[in-house]
């Protein structure tokens, strides 16, 4: 059992999750006993990537589910003084799961590929961030109800979080319409596969004008027009996707209910400025404390198979 990308869930099961991660999150907020699925095993986090929201939210989620965390030192954790396939055969001999936040994604599947018995998460990659998108839909059905019907704006670049938020939110019926300068769009691969999987009138649609990408839109969601791995073009970045920047001239464009979202850290006065970011609108603390429960449950329904 494996969880490397959304495309790893069926419809079934992509809801299946999100109503355990409610549950977990009515029960924790209660203080009412749950069940512990991981009683007893031990779970291993291999992060190359910086981290606070995904490192901690794992961390608890483990320890809530009765589980033991693990963290290798970053330079013998994935390849560094050995293949990355040898750390997976070593690792499932020892621990139940391991959460893994690399750079490319194919890193991620060579692991997984090694250590078949081995429960594998991917809590980042360069191409995708799944446990991001699961935390997205978790916090819209809790304003909406549902997402069929609904319009996503995602203004910024085609990376891994529009990956895993549109195959995400069309597979929960919603239209995800990406705005992003020419050269960043969403890859075409990406939106293939969202053709195939989108449910009840989910689709994407990608432009490249941000205010045509915001209109109307029930939610606006941007993220750092840099990502981790790139520090080296954040400079040629900066006068490519100032018009891209989420301020309230933008925000004017959506719904006038819009909410705004973002997977955070938030490079302020960049992507977005502090009058929408600190707005009354804004969801992005709803989403970090959502990582928790999503993943909580996603743990859970990898032990149950």
């Amino acid at each position: 059992m494996r969880f490397l990308s959304i495309l790893d869930f069926d419809h079934e099961a992509l809801s299946a999750c999100l109503d355990l991660a409610a549950h977990y999150k009515s029960a924790r907020a209660a203080r009412v006993p749950h069940d512990r699925p991981l009683d007893g095993r031990h779970v291993a986090l291999l992060f190359e990537k910086p981290s606070l929201r995904t490192r901690s939210t794992f961390q608890i989620a483990v320890r809530e589910l009765g589980g033991n965390v693990i963290e290798p030192q970053t330079d013998v954790a994935l390849g560094g003084r050995e293949s990355i396939a040898d750390v997976a055969r070593n690792l499932e001999r020892w621990v139940y799961a391991a959460v893994v936040r690399t750079y490319a994604q194919d890193r991620l599947a060579e692991f997984a590929a090694a250590a078949q018995r081995l429960r594998v998460v991917n809590a980042l990659t360069n191409e995708e961030h799944p446990c991001q998108a699961l935390a997205d839909c978790l916090t819209l059905i809790e304003t909406w109800g549902s997402l069929r019907n609904r319009t996503i704006a995602f203004v910024g670049d085609g990376n891994n979080v529009a990956t895993s938020l549109a195959q995400a939110a069309t597979m929960l019926g919603a239209h995800v319409r990406i705005a992003s300068p020419i050269g960043f769009e969403l890859p075409d691969h990406v939106a293939e596969s969202v053709a195939r999987i989108a449910k009840s009138g989910g689709a994407v649609e990608l432009v490249t004008d941000p205010v045509a990408g915001v209109r109307d839109a029930d939610a606006v969601y941007t993220d750092v027009w840099t990502s981790m791995g790139q520090e080296d073009e954040a400079h040629g970045r900066v006068s490519v996707f100032l018009p891209y920047q989420v301020n309230a001239a933008l925000r004017s464009h959506a719904r006038p209910d819009a909410l705004f979202m973002h997977c955070l850290p938030a490079h302020r006065g960049d992507e977005v400025t502090d009058e929408v970011i600190d707005s009354a609108a804004s969801v992005v603390f709803d989403q970090a404390e959502n990582r928790l429960h999503v993943q909580k449950a996603l743990l859970a329904m990898l032990a149950r198979g």
